[in-house]
């Protein structure tokens, strides 16, 4: 029978899509892993991927597959948890990069301080893409913003936090130059098509902006930069752990219209083999907010 060793592989791979790209996470060479995953499949005796040149798929009994093998991690990895009081174990999230650097990255490194035995592994990503990651199995959860669009039933997201979206443009006034405003720069837009781009049209409507098209990245921290540097204007979430204020080289501006909010939430399945970890991460941030107020 499979070791557990070789059935957390096979939740790497499944979320890599790729035998090569999850070996080099796992440490293995992309021949031993392929050996891998074909011992569990002969062991199952069922194809769990569909399986192209470049890539795997989950078929249909690869993702039935997915809670069981979690489950059977998770009840191995917690033996000998009822003498202990802190959470033990590993939970495979998604996080949006500029969730950690708002308050979810200071509130993950005050929970691995109390529960040093629980290994958080994060994935990079967009939200869109942890959703179908989520659904099918190989994410135990996300942090990511509201969906625009209705979550499917066997799915939930708890709001943890929310940030204004804010206008940033290069501060270049001087005492000689007063530099030009931030209508007649241009716009440099958040993808459009993620959860985030949706925030940002929204905004432009509500506040009924004429903007000047330039480029379009799916990188807050990206764009950021970019406006430090003077190439454009852009409206961005305002990040929580960012020192705006002391920020020389740019200017914030608070949107005279309405006020739309990035809302910041943990996405997982209604059940799921994680959902201790999951409880106590949701816990943990609610009880940071707390503090602060």
């Amino acid at each position: 029978m499979s070791s557990i060793r070789i059935l957390k592989n096979f939740l790497i791979i499944a979320r890599h899509k790729s035998v090569a790209s999850a070996a080099r996470e796992i440490g293995l060479t992309a021949a031993a892993a392929g050996q891998q995953l074909q011992q569990l499949e002969n062991e199952i005796g069922i194809e769990l991927f569909d399986r192209t040149k470049r890539s795997l798929t989950l078929n249909h009994h690869g993702r039935s597959v997915i809670e069981p093998i979690q489950e059977i991690i998770a009840q191995y990895e917690a033996l000998g948890s009822n003498l202990k009081s802190d959470l033990t174990g590993t939970i495979v999230m998604g996080a949006l990069v500029s969730t950690l650097m708002g308050a979810f990255g200071k509130t993950l490194n005050e929970l691995k301080q109390i529960y040093p035995e629980l290994e958080i592994k994060l994935i990079a990503g967009l939200s869109s893409n942890f959703l179908d990651q989520i659904i099918e199995g190989s994410l135990d959860a996300a942090i990511v913003t509201e969906s625009p669009y209705a979550l499917p039933q066997n799915v939930q997201w708890t709001e943890l936090y929310k940030e204004a979206m804010i206008l940033i443009s290069p501060n270049v006034t001087t005492k000689r130059n007063k530099g030009p405003k931030h209508s007649e720069l241009p716009f440099i837009r958040f993808e459009r098509n993620t959860w985030t781009g949706h925030l940002v049209d929204q905004t432009i409507r509500a506040n009924k902006l004429a903007i000047q098209e330039s480029m379009e990245l799916n990188s807050v921290e990206a764009i950021i930069e970019l406006v430090r540097q003077g190439l454009g204007y852009s409206i961005v979430p305002k990040l929580a752990n960012i020192a705006w204020a002391n920020d020389r080289q740019l200017t914030i501006e608070e949107l005279p219209g309405k006020t739309i909010f990035r809302k910041v939430g943990l996405l997982e399945r209604r059940k799921h083999s994680r959902q201790n970890i999951t409880q106590a991460i949701k816990q943990q941030f609610l009880s940071s907010l707390s503090k602060k107020a």
